[in-house]
């Protein structure tokens, strides 16, 4: 028998490497799906055969939750370690504790008996760094100390974060929300989430937060989470070779993200499923909540605030509103939204600066400016020198009447009531207005540098000072015109009418909301987060407003903004495709062109085929019957063609650059001097979808968008005529919106 006849048919043994994408490509969701439904037939046909096969079917049905199980156990474990090693770094730069350095300030002071209910943080076992150097707390001298060793410390901490990022994982600064809602849209990021940028990401993160840099760690939670789900994912094949099946892992390790990072899992879920992905099957929510379930079970045994409590912010207080209270949150909201927007603008233009000039060549220098400036300015104020976290829940705070906090400093009443506001009240205001000025400016600028970075702390505590500062003049208001026929119903005096702690709650609501455009799921985190469930109307109002005014300055949030600087191909879902043009219009290639590169069905050689891939960058080509007639069989990709050739040429006896590539299913006769065809049928998708050339562009946006497709022909009389991909598409909505088309990157 001759060797001649023997052809590799791709189908029965496909080639490692056949089937998946280059580094920033946009994955093909039917590609994937079509893959995992045929593995899945394959499983459940073989499960009747044998009960070894039975047994592999139901533990490959149920590793989707072992996975889940597996995620929701890593992601809190790492958030506990982060909240700890985070607190107590944070204290570090105020003081150091003598029973052991490893106690931040709170845990040093609990087994103290010297510590007074007034003084609660003042114990004998902690001291400021003047008390350990210079042996005095008082006086200027001490003053200075503490200053500048704070400044120290802030300036090391973000130094080492900065160095860290930049040595070793590039990929995990900023918040990564905007990354990770463009890889569930399809892309493919190397190396985003991979194990290096989780390490790095996770040590940089406690460090630069307790920089005190005007930054959360709530953002960079959500990445650190799917870090885990994607590292997690190598460990079942189903996962590790199903690009469409990992993005559904990653949504889930999504809300598992947020559910660590307020200890919110409903929200989590909600978050997941409103604002980061793309694709959200039901089979994804139940998984996102068992995930966000696991996770949230995991940091509640760690106990990270020591409260055993889950949530950041208790808030102790159920006062009830009354109707006309609506009318200040409303004012609230629309605050929010002002700022959000405002601070898109500003963040974005600050951004756009960084990559165009040369600021953004000095990444290490400028992280240092910023911290310097922030520390200078941070310290001589209460309110900005503590943590982000540790005012929001100052803020939230209703005073009782033993509080010693500055933020209660009424005149003495015996009973809880609206009280007259006293010295230290007045105070306390002037600082925080002071803190919201400093806070607005300054995380403008440090959202989007090279060290980890989330939002939603610094837009909540700009919200919870706004609130808390109008609440208070409410409240004030009250006390001293409790007759005005606006609070002659309600608010008799010697009543507690007015909580400035629930202004500060639905201010922080707001605020969040005007950044990120969220809805639902950030109404759902904030009771979450602070318990008040009395308090879901007026946090509905705020944020609706908030949302309203927003959008009347921009349609998109800060993270599609961050999308659309960064030029990742991402088909945002909610945008609306107003234009009136046609496929025709926007499909390659254009009327001046040279024309499609094509493959035939047959009668190409290996070298013809091979000539034409190298001329070319596309990532693949259209295949039809004969250059003549133009009708369509299919569509191969570059990279499975080329895996494929240069692996018959290696395995395959006979193949030369003179053998025929053959497409059909029955290899035409060859002459018996001619070396044996090349047959690729198994690498061709024999389904591509197409459209007509007269089909409107919005039809096609659509098609685009709710099948995850990445690239479509356009045929006319039944010949083919073009091809249109998701770069195209992106290129022409950017050209309809006045922006430079070149500004969208990768394939």
């Amino acid at each position: 028998t001759t060797n001649s006849n023997k052809f590799v048919d791709p189908l029965e043994d496909p080639l490692p490497g056949v089937g998946t994408y280059e580094d920033f490509n946009t994955i093909d969701w039917v590609r994937e799906k079509t893959k995992d439904r045929d593995r899945h037939r394959e499983i459940t046909n073989k499960s009747k055969l044998s009960t070894v096969a039975l047994l592999h079917s139901i533990s490959d049905a149920f590793s989707g939750w072992l996975l889940m199980l597996l995620v929701g156990l890593m992601s809190g474990a790492l958030a506990g370690g982060i909240d700890i090693a985070a607190h107590w770094l944070t204290d570090m730069k105020e003081g150091v504790c003598l029973i052991g350095f490893w106690f931040n300030h709170e845990h040093c002071c609990w087994t103290s008996n010297e510590t007074t209910f007034k003084e609660r943080d003042q114990c004998p076992q902690w001291q400021s760094w003047a008390e350990l150097i210079t042996g005095t707390s008082e006086g200027p001298f001490a003053y200075i100390m503490n200053y500048l060793m704070y400044i120290f410390w802030a300036l090391l901490f973000a130094f080492l974060a900065v160095t860290l990022v930049r040595a070793f994982a590039p990929y995990a600064c900023g918040s990564g929300i905007p990354e990770i809602k463009t890889i569930l849209s399809g892309f493919i990021i190397r190396g985003y989430l991979g194990k290096w940028t989780l390490i790095i990401k996770t040590i940089t993160l406690v460090l630069a937060v307790s920089s005190g840099l005007s930054l959360g760690k709530e953002g960079p939670l959500v990445h650190v989470a799917c870090c885990c789900a994607n590292i997690l994912c190598h460990l079942f094949t189903k996962y590790r070779k199903n690009e469409a099946k990992r993005r559904e892992v990653l949504s889930a390790a999504a809300a598992v993200g947020v559910s660590v990072a307020f200890g919110a899992p409903i929200g989590g879920v909600l978050f997941s499923l409103e604002e980061v992905s793309y694709y959200f099957p039901l089979k994804t929510l139940w998984r996102s909540f068992f995930a966000a379930l696991v996770a949230a079970f995991t940091l509640r045994s760690i106990n990270p605030f020591g409260n055993s409590r889950l949530v950041l912010f208790y808030v102790e207080f159920h006062a009830p509103w009354h109707m006309l209270e609506l009318a200040p949150f409303i004012l609230l909201g629309i605050f929010g939204g002002l700022w959000g927007a405002l601070f898109i603008r500003a963040n974005i233009a600050w951004c756009r600066r960084r990559k165009t000039t040369r600021l953004g060549h000095y990444p290490v220098m400028e992280v240092l400016v910023v911290t310097a400036l922030t520390a200078v300015v941070a310290y001589p104020n209460s309110y900005t020198r503590m943590s982000g976290a540790e005012l929001i829940s100052e803020l939230f705070n209703d005073c009782s009447l033993l509080d010693s906090s500055q933020l209660c400093g009424y005149k003495p009443v015996s009973v809880l009531a609206d009280r007259p506001a006293g010295e230290g009240l007045y105070t306390a205001l002037w600082q925080l207005a002071l803190a919201l000025v400093f806070k607005i400016m300054v995380t403008v600028i440090t959202f989007g540098m090279k060290v980890p970075s989330g939002l939603f702390i610094p837009s909540m505590a700009v919200g919870a000072i706004a609130g808390r500062l109008l609440g208070v003049g409410m409240e004030q208001l009250a006390y001293y015109h409790h007759d005005w026929f606006l609070f002659k119903g309600w608010c008799s005096p010697g009543a507690d009418c007015i909580t400035p702690g629930l202004y500060a709650m639905v201010g922080a609501a707001a605020c969040l909301g005007g950044v990120t455009r969220m809805t639902v799921s950030l109404v759902v985190i904030m009771f979450e987060l602070t318990g008040g469930l009395e308090y879901i109307v007026p946090l509905m109002a705020a944020t609706m407003t908030s949302k309203w005014v927003a959008d009347a300055f921009g349609r998109e949030g800060i993270y599609e903004a961050h999308i659309r600087l960064n030029g990742y191909p991402f088909l945002e879902p909610k945008e609306e495709f107003e234009h009136s043009s046609l496929t025709v219009d926007v499909m390659r290639p254009r009327r001046s062109d040279p024309a499609l590169a094509v493959l035939t069905q047959e009668g190409m050689t290996v070298e013809e085929v091979e000539a034409l891939v190298e001329s070319t960058r596309y990532s693949g080509f259209p295949v039809v019957v004969s250059q003549e007639s133009q009708r369509l069989v299919g569509f191969v990709f570059r990279r499975d063609l080329l895996i494929s050739i240069d692996n018959a040429r290696k395995r395959q006896e006979g193949v030369v650059g003179a053998s025929q590539v053959v497409f059909t299913e029955h290899a035409p006769a060859h002459a018996a001097d001619a070396p044996p065809p090349l047959r690729l049928r198994g690498i061709l998708d024999l389904s591509p979808f197409t459209v007509t050339d007269h089909t409107p562009m919005d039809i096609t946006v659509d098609i685009f968008r709710k099948l995850g497709l990445r690239q479509c022909l356009v045929t006319h009389n039944g010949r083919l005529l073009g091809i249109i991909t998701k770069k195209d598409i992106l290129k022409h909505m950017a050209q309809i919106a006045n922006r430079d088309p070149d500004s969208i990157l990768f394939n």
